[in-house]
């Protein structure tokens, strides 16, 4: 039984720097090589790589069993080029030694890609890896390193938002105080981190498909989805109009809870206009309408309910709001705030029944959709 001790150089040092065509096989010629590689650069790994195979080829004949030693490496500078001239030298081995089982020994990440190659022609009983101790840690670095960089979409995940945060910071230093220039900085690092977290970058490229799609299936969402977005900018617009400026020891809840009463009615309607949209596509198709579909619009009718309640019931405690009347009495805050609670709970309760009503699907239906 043979068995081939094969040491690999998918980059050609061994061969380059000896000045040596490969495969070089048997013990005296590799022995040989050592030398002639190390006085051409004794730091190189490959000296260490040869020694090793040396070194098995030595414990397998200890063991009363035929070992051959062979040096393959790689004769062109490109990796296509290189793995076929590795392949040709591993036909001539195999032509000529006929083994039954092969170690393969390397000394880097980037020459253990090549044992598919060599397991395609013989059979790998074991793979050796020789790291220098002194270098474990650098080596493991630069190959992580190397890998990272070589991917594309984590390159612009990272380097690209962290390229221009170090682009602004001199900017921002002229311009701004320190605390200002870093809160900026990281905002503008956490927004890029976000804005690929969650993907939005695929949802806006996707947006005009989408977008085309739509309109050539004659969807009514589309225009009623164009119409939401117009209400919307008129909510954000009348809550920034109603916003008063607070003096004194006021905070920030009073300007905030003013935008949000006066901007929900709006912004409900604009998501209650697109729900329809999307309810009225359902409706037309023919495949039946599903419960989540029948639960939204009366569910964004409930939100905005009880959101503009408790919004109006701070305003009311500031003094912003006076007392509401319904049906001719006088309302408290309390009352106040009660009574839009009870009317979200209210169109909520009655959507859930409309829905159970009109469909026939099942909430674990509805879910697994």
């Amino acid at each position: 039984m043979t068995t081939l001790v094969l040491c690999v150089d998918r980059s050609n040092d061994i061969g380059r720097k000896a000045g040596l065509r490969t495969p070089v096989v048997g013990w005296e010629a590799v022995q040989s090589l050592v030398t002639e590689v190390g006085l051409a650069d004794p730091e190189d790994s490959s000296v260490n790589c040869l020694l090793e195979s040396l070194r098995v080829v030595r414990d397998l004949r200890d063991e009363d069993e035929d070992a051959v030693v062979a040096v393959v490496s790689g004769g062109s500078d490109s990796l296509v080029g290189a793995d076929l001239s590795l392949a040709a030298q591993l036909d001539r081995l195999v032509a000529e030694y006929d083994p039954e089982s092969t170690v393969v020994v390397i000394d880097s990440a980037a020459d253990e890609r090549v044992v598919p190659v060599i397991e395609s022609r013989l059979r790998i009983d074991s793979v050796d890896r020789v790291v220098v101790r002194q270098a474990h840690d650098i080596e493991s670095t630069y190959y992580l390193l190397k890998q990272f960089l070589a991917d594309e979409e984590l390159r612009t995940t990272v380097l690209v938002p962290l390229g221009a945060t170090l682009l602004l910071m001199p900017l921002l230093l002229t311009q701004f105080s320190p605390a200002v220039a870093l809160a900026g900085l990281a905002s503008v690092l956490g927004a890029a981190l976000l804005y690929k977290g969650f993907a939005i970058d695929q949802f806006i490229a996707d947006a005009p498909d989408r977008v085309r799609d739509a309109l050539y299936s004659g969807q009514v969402s589309v225009v009623t989805y164009a119409a939401a977005g117009g209400l919307s900018l008129v909510g954000i617009f009348l809550g920034a109009l109603s916003v008063t400026t607070p003096t004194g020891s006021e905070t920030v809840v009073l300007p905030a809870m003013q935008f949000v009463y006066n901007a929900v009615p709006w912004l409900a309607l604009a998501a209650l206009t697109a729900s329809a949209g999307r309810l009225i596509d359902e409706l037309i198709g023919s495949d039946g309408v599903r419960t989540p579909y029948l639960n939204l619009p009366f569910g964004v009718v409930a939100l905005g309910l009880v959101v503009r309640g408790f919004s109006g019931w701070f305003l009311h405690r500031e003094g912003v709001l006076t007392n509401a009347v319904f049906f001719d009495v006088a309302l408290s805050a309390r009352q106040r705030l009660a009574l839009f609670i009870v009317g979200g709970i209210v169109v909520s309760v009655v959507g859930v029944r409309i829905a159970a009503s009109m469909s026939d699907e099942t909430v674990e239906d509805a879910v697994e959709q």
